[in-house]
C-alpha cells in the first residue's frame, strides 16, 4: 500500500496578531493555537431539545445556565473555547461564561473545584451575541489543562435563543445540567434537569506544539454503545494509546458521506470540520454503512452507492491533499444480523464487502486501517464478534471500541 509521509507541522510563521495577539504562538514545533476537543456541530431535533422549562413555545434555555463538561485531548496552560450557532433560528446572545475544574476531575459532574472558575471574555467584554449561522471564539484565559483531562464549561443565556433551532451534539455521551437563573461561577448547580447532550459548545483550543487528527465518522464513532460520562468511544482509547496527540472526534450519529443525515453529509462539511479546525494535519475517515444502509437493496442501487461512495472519498483525499493534510481511511464493520440494514438478499453485504476490497488495495487513501477485521466474529466474518456487539449487530461496546482504536497503527499518531 502506498504511503504518503506524514507531514510535519513546518510552515511559515504567523503573525502574532493572528493568533490572538500571542508572541509565542507560531507554526511549526513551537507552541501554537490548535484544538483539543471538539464536536460536530448539528441541528438539534425535537426530541433532543431541553427538557421543560428550558423549551419553550417559540424560545429556548431563557434565563437558563448550561454546565458542561467536555474531555480534553492534548493539554497546555492557556485555552480559549469556540461556541457555535452553526444551525440557530436566531442570533444567540450569551450572557455570561466560565470554565473550570470538575469536581473530582469527573465528567458530566455538575460540581466545581471551588476558587478554579476563570470569567470568559469575549474582545474583552463578558457577553457576546453569536449571528446566525457563525461561531465565536472566547478570547484567550490562563488556564492550565492536562492532556486526558476534563474541563467545565459553564454559561448563562439571559434572553434565550429566540427560535427552537438550536445548535447542539446530541451524542455526546456525557451528561449536562441546567437550572434557571445565572449560576455560572457556583460551585454546584441543583434544583435543576440533566441531560446527555452538549448545547452551543463546539470546540477548546489550547497553546500547544502537537500533532492532531480528525476523525470523521457517524455513530460509530460518536460512540454508540459506550459508557455515558465514560469517555471510552473508540478515538478515546485511540488517544489514550499515544496521549500525545490531539485526537479530534468528528462524528455524529446518522451521518452519511454522500447525502444529509443527522447533520450535513461529509462532502458538506469537511471544509468546516477537517480543513479549518486549526491544529489538524492528518485525519482518518470511517464512515459509509449509513449510506449503504440506507440505499435501496436492488442491484442497481447498491451498484451506485458503491461507485459513489469510492468517488466520494477519492474527493475527501484530493481536498485534504490540498491543504498537506494525510488522509488515512478504515474499512466498514459488519452489519449482518442488523434487523435495519442487513437485506435478506444480502446485497449490502455484497456492497460493504466490495467498498473494503476497493480500500485495501491502497489506491484511495494514504493508508487504512482494517477495522472490519478487527470487530467481526471469525467465525462469522459477516457479523460482529459477539463479544464486542451492543446486541444491535450493528454498533460496539466498549471492548469492541478498544478494538478498533488497537488497529490504528501509532505512527499515525507520530
Amino acid at each position: 500500500m502506498r504511503r504518503r509521509a506524514v507531514l510535519g507541522l513546518g510552515g511559515a510563521a504567523v503573525p502574532a496578531a493572528l493568533l490572538g495577539a500571542d508572541p509565542a504562538v507560531a507554526h511549526g514545533s513551537r507552541p501554537r493555537w490548535m484544538h483539543t476537543w471538539v464536536a460536530m456541530p448539528q441541528l438539534t431535533e425535537p426530541g433532543n431539545l431541553p427538557p421543560a422549562p428550558f423549551t419553550g413555545a417559540t424560545s429556548v434555555l431563557v434565563d437558563t445556565t448550561l454546565r458542561q463538561t467536555v474531555h480534553v485531548t492534548v493539554g497546555g496552560s492557556r485555552l480559549r473555547v469556540r461556541f457555535s450557532n452553526a444551525f440557530g433560528g436566531a442570533a444567540l446572545p450569551i450572557t455570561s461564561a466560565a470554565v473550570a475544574r470538575p469536581a473530582g476531575g469527573r465528567a458530566g459532574v455538575s460540581a466545581i473545584v471551588e476558587g478554579s472558575s476563570r470569567p470568559l471574555t469575549f474582545g474583552g467584554r463578558s457577553s457576546v451575541v453569536v449571528p446566525v449561522g457563525a461561531q465565536v471564539v472566547s478570547d484567550p484565559v490562563d488556564v492550565s489543562v492536562a492532556a486526558g483531562s476534563n474541563l467545565t464549561i459553564s454559561i448563562y443565556l439571559a434572553s434565550g435563543l429566540a427560535s427552537l433551532n438550536l445548535t447542539s451534539h446530541p451524542g455526546s455521551r456525557t451528561t449536562t445540567y441546567l437550572v434557571n437563573g445565572n449560576f455560572v461561577l457556583s460551585p454546584d448547580l441543583s434544583g435543576g434537569a440533566s441531560v446527555a447532550h452538549w448545547y452551543v459548545i463546539s470546540g477548546v483550543e489550547v497553546v500547544a506544539g502537537a500533532p492532531a487528527i480528525a476523525i470523521v465518522g457517524d455513530s460509530l464513532t460518536d460512540g454508540r454503545g459506550s459508557t455515558t460520562d465514560g469517555n471510552d468511544r473508540w478515538p478515546d482509547q485511540l488517544f489514550a494509546r499515544r496521549p500525545r496527540t490531539a485526537v479530534l472526534n468528528q462524528a455524529a450519529g446518522g451521518n452519511r458521506v454522500l447525502n444529509d443525515g443527522l447533520g450535513p453529509n461529509v462532502l458538506a462539511r469537511l471544509d468546516r470540520d477537517v480543513l479549518s479546525t486549526s491544529g489538524v494535519d492528518r485525519m482518518l475517515l470511517f464512515e459509509g454503512v449509513n449510506d449503504i444502509g440506507t440505499a435501496e437493496a436492488s442491484v442497481a442501487a447498491q451498484k451506485q452507492v458503491v461507485d459513489d461512495l469510492l468517488f466520494a472519498y477519492s474527493q475527501v483525499v484530493l481536498r485534504a491533499h490540498a491543504r498537506d493534510i494525510v488522509a488515512y481511511g478504515a474499512t466498514i464493520t459488519p452489519f449482518g444480523g442488523n434487523t435495519g440494514y442487513d437485506d435478506p438478499g444480502g446485497l449490502r453485504e455484497e456492497s460493504r464487502q466490495a467498498i473494503n476490497a476497493a480500500l485495501r488495495r491502497g489506491r484511495i487513501f494514504d493508508e487504512i486501517a482494517d477495522f472490519d477485521i478487527a470487530a467481526r466474529d471469525p467465525a462469522n466474518p459477516r457479523q460482529l464478534d459477539p463479544l464486542y456487539d451492543t446486541g444491535d449487530h450493528l454498533h460496539l461496546n466498549p471492548a469492541g471500541y478498544g478494538a478498533l482504536a488497537a488497529a490504528v497503527p501509532l505512527r499515525w499518531l507520530s
